[in-house]
């Protein structure tokens, strides 16, 4: 295992981080005090309580998770993308740096910057809402399972990606309505029947629930169940980045 080469991309991939402080971490935390400030308060007041949780505490975890998703997968794809676009990619390519190394090195620092804004996010939250983590060691596991799958996905991104039009498919387009029908502001119980079963179909929902219930021990889905799927979009997003290694899908030619 070459770790000065893992080293060398990770701490690239973070300085961007600082150098673009303002849109990196400030912007978040801005936007999601924003939905605090309008869901949680404004609207938050005029509802009563879902399943014993106040409503702005109820929707912290979606919104984190929201923050997060976005973060990962725009870190992600924008690492490995830039480098196709400036042609350095050829560099990294012909260096003595395995896949494993590469893939290491950039979704590394794309669940590091993410992790850090939820972080954020998360001590933001509780300025505005009481929060409560009834299992600590859970709530962190699925933190750092969700940045490092949704970073590797962001990863997969950037290398399909041919233009900043398909870079910005998925983080602007795709992930937000997930997020939103996936439970992030209500709970899928309060839905008819047969939208409680078109939302499971929705991956984001088992990835909200489990958050939630590490929170509150209060979920739509079985943790176990959304634990389980979170390892499972893990393993795809692994066999599909070495497939692309393996064949050089849109790095060779």
């Amino acid at each position: 295992m070459n770790l000065e080469a893992i080293r060398s991309i990770y701490m690239f991939e973070m300085a961007r981080m600082r150098r673009t402080l303002l849109q990196s971490v400030v912007s978040p935390v801005i936007t999601t005090s924003l939905y605090f400030v309008v869901f949680g308060a404004a609207i938050g007041s005029r509802m009563q309580e879902v399943e014993g949780v106040s409503y702005g505490a109820f929707i912290a975890p979606g919104l984190i998770m929201l923050t997060l998703l976005n973060q990962c997968i725009g870190n992600g794809s924008f690492g490995i993308y830039f480098p196709k676009f400036t042609g350095t990619i050829y560099e990294i390519l012909s260096a003595p740096v395995s896949m494993i190394e590469i893939v290491i090195g950039y979704v590394g620092a794309a669940a590091t910057k993410g992790l850090i804004v939820g972080a954020i996010i998360l001590a933001t939250a509780s300025f505005f809402v009481d929060i409560s983590i009834a299992h600590p060691f859970v709530m962190v596991l699925f933190f750092v399972l969700t940045a490092v799958s949704f970073s590797l996905f962001g990863f997969m991104i950037g290398i399909w990606a041919k233009d900043f039009e398909q870079l910005n498919l998925f983080p602007m387009l795709i992930i937000p309505p997930l997020v939103f029908l996936g439970g992030s502001f209500y709970s899928i119980s309060m839905l008819p029947p047969f939208w409680q079963a078109v939302s499971h179909f929705n991956p984001v929902l088992y990835l909200v629930s489990g958050f939630r219930w590490s929170f509150y021990e209060i979920a739509d889905v079985s943790p176990v169940v959304s634990f389980l799927t979170v390892l499972a979009f893990l393993a795809v997003c692994l066999a599909i980045t070495a497939w692309i290694f393996k064949t050089g899908y849109k790095l060779k030619n």
